[in-house]
């Protein structure tokens, strides 16, 4: 599995903000040492990717980083809640909702 640090962001505002330093860390910890799961890191060239991606499809910037990290690893499927993601060529994506069926 990868995701984009991204996450990690994502991850950590609600311990940040109830400040519990403890449980941003074992959520950190979670993210970045459990088996099979890559983070991939945001480079200059993945903001340039995402930002173009954004032009092109119109989906939201966290959104388009997230893409770009599975298109930049090799990811054939992305796996998300968000129904109105679009197609894009060389990727499929998977509803999490249609997972449980």
């Amino acid at each position: 599995m990868v995701t984009s640090a991204l996450t990690l962001l994502a991850l950590l505002v609600v311990p940040y903000r109830s400040g519990d330093h403890l449980l941003a860390e074992r959520y950190e910890a979670l993210l970045t040492r459990s088996r099979g799961v890559h983070v991939a890191e945001i480079s200059r060239d993945h903001l340039r990717a995402a930002a173009q991606l954004r032009t092109i499809t119109g989906v939201k910037t966290p959104d388009s980083l997230q893409l770009v990290a599975a298109l930049g690893t090799g990811c054939a499927t992305f796996l998300t809640n968000d129904r109105d993601l679009p197609t894009i060529p060389g990727l499929r994506i998977l509803q999490l909702a249609s997972c449980g069926r």
